[in-house]
């Protein structure tokens, strides 16, 4: 195990648990924390545009939280915690514009359930982050707010769709930021970003109002540590009756076991993901680099492959259906105003047929069923993140059927599909100084094996959390 390095002094460096302790010995106020990050965010945000709005009223909050700390008397256990929330989620007074030219201005009139976790649990919003339009692609730009892009390198993109949680995460406005993940959508920027992201259990966190991607879209922590990022969880994964798929409260702290290690751990390491899924040479060697780390903690690691069908053709589906049903909504004539790539998409998949359709679910079940199966023998798999690292902020979307399964997520989204967790886990920097990642998953309702080994990798690797800006 590495030497702990010394603490951060500047407290938007910090992390979420560091802020905490610091304002329970009066060392520290919500205040100056909130202060240190709105300095970044305006003197990097400008060129990074992680945001879609700022929430006025967060310098109110931080003191209404700094007296209840002078009191003695925090609300709760994110108390004075600077946070942001994914565009694709109602914060109340605010529009939830989705990336989007076609969507209302009116301001929502309720927070989602996640937004309700945060702000129960004390947290401070700063304000919403960009996400590609309606989350429809891996790409960090929309029609709405342009182009977001890569703290570590402006050139490249954070990835998406939560694009602006990402930036946000690395830049350092903030320790705690939601996103949301269809096909990848939390971890493929966490993994351009060089953060934690984690894609909960299918449930666990409950949304409200249900988007585009219901059937496999979840919520969840995006953070420049795990701790943080379980931290975070507890106050998301919340029962909320709005939701109809939501778990039931589970009474834990998912810090607790955290630091168990993976001791006895059986990890497969995972190459095919019932295709051939591309694979550039520093991916290759950030996933043995993570495999030998997870070897030597104790894992007892080896290659194997779950029996799945080609799931490219059922997220496809799923994908390209769910845009059909997208722009079905959307008046004609402001059709114009969306995304190419979105009607291109929608387009390819208008024509399906309802029996087409419920045979790609009943094969995304035996993908489940198949997973399930694997999981008898396996604690864990280790599969890459993303097939390189970041790539240019302004390249054009071309092709999105093929670039959805060749150049943005063919190693994310088939845990969407099955719907078990999985937490994308930075790795290290590649010969260019950019983020490269890998992921974990575990069974369904796991998600406290994937922290624990998250947590085994980031003790092991100790990678660089933010870049030097």
């Amino acid at each position: 195990m590495h030497d702990t390095p010394l603490p951060p002094t500047d407290p938007a460096l910090m992390t979420a648990e560091e802020l905490l302790a610091l304002y329970a010995r009066r060392a520290l106020s919500p205040v100056e924390a909130l202060k240190a990050v709105t300095e970044r965010i305006a003197r990097m945000n400008p060129w990074v545009n992680a945001f879609a709005a700022l929430n006025p009223r967060a310098i109110q909050q931080a003191g209404e939280s700094e007296a209840r700390w002078m009191a003695g008397r925090p609300m709760g256990p994110l108390d004075g915690v600077p946070a942001t929330v994914k565009d694709l989620l109602n914060l109340a007074g605010f529009p939830t514009r989705r990336g989007s030219r076609t969507t209302d201005a009116t301001p929502a009139a309720e927070d989602a359930p996640s937004v309700m976790g945060l702000k129960q649990a004390g947290a401070v919003i700063v304000g919403k982050t960009t996400t590609t339009e309606f989350g429809w692609k891996s790409p960090g730009d929309c029609p709405l707010h342009g182009i977001t892009r890569n703290p570590w390198n402006r050139e490249r993109t954070p990835g998406g769709s939560s694009s602006g949680a990402g930036a946000a995460a690395a830049a350092c406005f903030g320790p705690l930021h939601i996103g949301t993940d269809a096909g990848g959508s939390i971890r493929i920027p966490a993994a351009f970003c060089g953060v934690i992201g984690v894609k909960p259990s299918f449930g666990r966190v409950p949304q409200w109002p249900l988007g585009a991607f219901a059937n496999v879209a979840v919520a969840g922590p995006m953070a420049r540590s795990t701790r943080d990022a379980a931290l975070m969880m507890n106050a998301l994964a919340r029962f909320d009756l709005r939701d109809p798929f939501c778990l039931p409260d589970e009474k834990r702290d998912w810090r607790d076991g955290m630091e168990d290690g993976v001791a006895g751990m059986r990890v497969a390491i995972v190459r095919r993901m019932g295709f051939e899924a591309p694979l550039d040479a520093e991916g290759e060697t950030a996933l043995v680099e993570a495999a030998r780390a997870l070897e030597a903690a104790g894992a007892i690691v080896e290659e194997a492959e779950p029996r799945l069908p080609d799931i490219r053709a059922i997220f496809g589906r799923v994908w390209g259906v769910a845009m059909a049903r997208l722009v079905a909504t959307i008046p004609e004539e402001k059709r114009a105003l969306l995304d190419a790539g979105i009607l291109e998409v929608a387009e390819s998949e208008t024509k399906m047929s309802a029996v087409d359709f419920l045979g790609a679910d009943a094969l995304r079940i035996e993908a489940a069923h198949a997973m399930a199966r694997f999981h008898q023998r396996y604690d864990l798999i280790l599969a890459p993140c993303t097939p390189t690292a970041a790539f240019a902020a302004d390249m054009p979307t071309l092709h999105p059927q093929q670039a959805l399964w060749r150049d943005w997520a063919p190693w994310t989204f088939a845990f969407n599909l099955t719907r078990q967790p999985a937490i994308s886990v930075p790795v290290g920097l590649d010969a260019e100084g950019m983020p490269r990642a890998v992921q974990v998953a575990a069974a369904l309702y796991r998600d406290d094996l994937c922290f624990r080994a998250a947590r085994a990798l980031e003790i092991a690797l100790q990678t660089p959390a933010a870049p030097s800006l």
